[in-house]
């Protein structure tokens, strides 16, 4: 089993079809793609890397990532894709962790990637796309496919590390085989001559969705800009039928809320997959009535690459369902591949309604913890991957998340799930964003404090803000201070960044 042959398999079918575009432009047919990801995989072994050896992308999206993925698998190396935002004592601290050997670049990352070399002894060389250097590999003899375990590392996923030093996610050919297939399963199908907007790094869960595209045949669209802007979206559309794009739950409510987007002509728009963070409820039915039925949700980590629970387009359509609400705001069903529990801290499963950590096995699950045996024991204890995350079943097995362990507050012994509080902020017409925290009080353990970010021109009335938690939620839920400020803290991937946030408090 080799990740590649899905490459290889569709340049055979599909022949000069376009595999990758950039915007509108055909860039490559799957018989060239194909080509160029065995000269990849025969420069990298002329460079003497064996099978197994570590090859690293630091690069923006862009069209030559895909050849160079490939390419990688093609020769039997495992990828190490970084997200092209990191600072350079992230990428320092990831390419000397998984000892990388050879580092593909982008220019816009030459400045931060070139001054690492000397201090990363197993790292021989740089290559940066578009050089002499570059060049000069793709002058080598092409490859053929070479032979994978199952079980073979094929990508080293780094997590976001929004606390701590990031862990090295093995996911062997197994784990992406699995997550590819429980894509046609359980979220969308696709078929010959649809295609993929990558406009979320390609370096994780978009890139992860070019497997199964591959595997139907459908072309990779990579934005000029190489990241997201609605906009550019909205230019692309017409050029690309049955469009899907995989985005983070801002990104999608920065396209909803685009100037124009209401007349826009979205016939093209096949479907947007959203994970990465819970959708709020406000902002879920407000994509619903503009978009239209175009929504699919997965919940996944990079633990169990985009496949743990899920929820599909048709799953949105039942608005004649009593509990339709409950059920969008939830994370879906266990996908296919994947057995999904809800456990106490002693790992016993848990009924419905009742909330514990949320814990997973299956194809789609890790290896382990890279050079880490003590956190691989810990997050695999018993054979299933302990997410951290915190959730409850209903009777029809959809899963709602409460909150990361780490976030939930506990108040004179309650506890206080954030994102219910946050999602009652949120119909405030004044409130953009909202995060709650906890923070240590004396008496009951930890408070409700409340982060506010205001629409432009509007003003935050913390008397209204009260009153309206009041009529929705129970009076020890509430915040009990409100602090406004211009913007939420997040990661590169739009993820809120609580510790941040605490510590904002820590300084007041």
């Amino acid at each position: 089993m080799n990740l590649a042959g899905l490459l290889v398999r569709a340049a055979q079918r599909l022949g000069d079809r376009t595999a990758v575009a950039e915007g509108a432009r055909s860039v490559l047919g799957f018989r060239d793609l194909a080509r160029r990801a065995g000269i990849v995989a025969g420069g990298l072994r002329a460079l003497g890397l064996k099978p197994g050896d570590r090859v690293a992308l630091a690069m923006k999206n862009c069209p030559d990532y895909l050849e160079i993925l490939f390419g990688i698998w093609q020769g039997g190396f495992a990828a190490v894709p970084i997200n092209g935002k990191l600072h350079a004592r992230e990428f320092h601290y990831i390419l000397e962790n998984s000892g990388s050997r050879v580092c593909f670049v982008t220019k816009d990352l030459v400045e931060t990637i070139a001054p690492l070399a000397d201090d990363l002894p197993a790292l021989e060389r740089i290559l940066c796309v578009g050089t002499a250097a570059h060049d000069r590999l793709m002058q080598a003899e092409a490859i053929g496919l070479a032979e994978t375990a199952p079980d073979d590392l094929a990508w080293l996923f780094y997590t976001s590390g929004t606390t701590g030093r990031p862990k090295g996610a093995m996911l062997s050919h197994r784990n992406l085989m699995a997550m590819s297939l429980s894509y046609f399963i359980d979220i969308d199908p696709i078929a010959p001559g649809d295609s993929i907007l990558h406009a979320a790094p390609m370096s994780h869960g978009s890139g992860l969705y070019i497997l199964p595209h591959m595997a139907a045949g459908a072309i990779q669209v990579v934005p000029e800009s190489g990241g997201f802007d609605p906009a550019e979206m909205l230019d692309i559309l017409p050029h690309h039928p049955g469009l899907s794009l995989f985005a983070a739950p801002t990104m999608v409510k920065r396209f909803v809320q685009h100037p124009g987007i209401e007349n826009a002509d979205l016939s093209n728009l096949k479907t947007i997959i959203y994970g990465g963070a819970p959708m709020y409820l406000a902002d879920l039915k407000q994509a619903l009535d503009v978009l239209g039925n175009r929504l699919a949700q997965l919940y996944g980590q990079g633990e169990s690459p985009m496949t743990i629970t899920g929820m599909s387009k048709a799953q949105y359509a039942m608005r004649d369902h009593p509990r339709w609400e409950d059920r969008i705001a939830s994370a879906g069903q266990a996908q296919t591949v994947c057995e999904v529990r809800v456990v106490d801290e002693d790992d016993t499963p848990l009924q419905a309604g009742e909330v514990g950590e949320i814990v997973c096995r299956g194809d789609s699950v890790m290896l382990g913890y890279w050079n880490n045996p003590e956190a691989t024991a810990k997050t695999l204890a018993g054979g299933w991957l302990h997410t951290g995350d915190m959730g409850s079943f209903d009777a029809d097995g959809y899963l709602t998340l409460r909150d990361r362990s780490k976030d939930v507050i506990i108040s004179g012994g309650s506890n206080i799930y954030p994102r219910e509080v946050e999602e009652v902020l949120l119909t405030h017409p004044a409130v953009a964003e909202a995060s709650v925290v906890g923070y240590p009080h004396a008496d009951w353990g930890e408070e409700v404090v409340a982060f506010i970010v205001a629409r432009p021109g509007q003003r935050v009335d913390e008397a209204a803000l009260d009153a309206l938690c009041l009529a929705n939620i129970a009076r020890f839920k509430r915040p009990k201070r409100y602090r406004v400020i211009e913007a939420l803290p997040k990661n590169n991937y739009g993820k809120i960044l609580k510790t941040e946030l605490r510590g904002l408090l820590t300084q007041a």
